[in-house]
């Protein structure tokens, strides 16, 4: 259920999410203009072209970015979890098919209203750059995943890669070993994500597992039990966190 009294100071995304930096006045406006929505699994929150009336901070479950090609397929572009922003300020439209994979509530601002906040709060304009270009960041290497590697360099690097998504909405400077890993897709939707077969997710987690980088506690709860030596199974050469 959505959480649609929930004050903003005890948001779980209080501290990772576009209001991370504002001083409490700041807060108190933001609580006036915040509304809460609930999407069930496999709800559209938004497609690609149409009119974006809100723009959000998901505050729990995951979600997809994708765009539909002209001949039907699909392309996965990206993958949204809490603390993550939808929506641009000064776009109208979404550039992007976002699909829930898990209940997703969203914590949604009126666009209008949102991008006066943006002009006048400091706080959140510098906020949401620094968010933008962590995104960029992401969307490189994901690039060099998707183009460069191994299918178990990929499916390291996803494990590595939701492992500090994670550690950075609890607020930890980096994950400490052993890390305790809950996937938020099913293993169809990983592979669709990493351009992988479903066949050929479960053999490379089945492989890692064997080689003990990972214990498998259920289909989707995952235990690393040294954060370093899987890092550098996905290709790192130092073990700097890169959020």
């Amino acid at each position: 259920m959505a959480p649609r009294n929930e004050s903003c100071q005890n948001c779980p995304i209080r501290h990772s999410a576009v209001c991370a930096d504002c001083e409490p006045h700041e807060l108190a406006i933001l609580e006036q203009l915040k509304s809460y929505r609930t999407y069930a699994p496999g709800a559209t929150i938004a497609s690609a072209g149409e009119s974006l009336a809100h723009l959000s901070s998901l505050v729990s479950g995951c979600a997809t970015m994708s765009r539909t090609l002209e001949d039907g397929r699909r392309q996965a572009v990206g993958l949204l979890l809490p603390a993550d922003f939808i929506g641009r300020p000064g776009r109208a439209t979404s550039l992007f098919d976002i699909e829930a994979v898990s209940e997703v509530t969203l914590c949604r601002f009126e666009r209008m209203q949102f991008e006066r906040m943006v002009r006048d709060t400091p706080h959140i304009a510098t906020r949401l750059l620094s968010m933008t270009l962590d995104e960029l960041d992401v969307a490189r290497e994901m690039a060099v995943t998707l183009g460069r590697m191994t299918a178990r360099e990929k499916i390291a690097s996803f494990l590595v890669s939701l492992a500090r998504r994670q550690a950075t909405v609890t607020r930890h400077s980096g994950p400490k070993s052993p890390v305790a890993l809950h996937l938020p897709l099913s293993r169809q939707a990983i592979a669709d994500h990493l351009g992988l077969t479903i066949e050929t997710v479960s053999r490379q987690l089945t492989q890692l597992r064997k080689a003990g980088l990972i214990a498998l506690t259920d289909s989707r709860d995952i235990s690393i039990p040294d954060f370093e030596r899987l890092q550098v199974e996905a290709g790192e050469d130092d073990f700097t966190p890169v959020i």
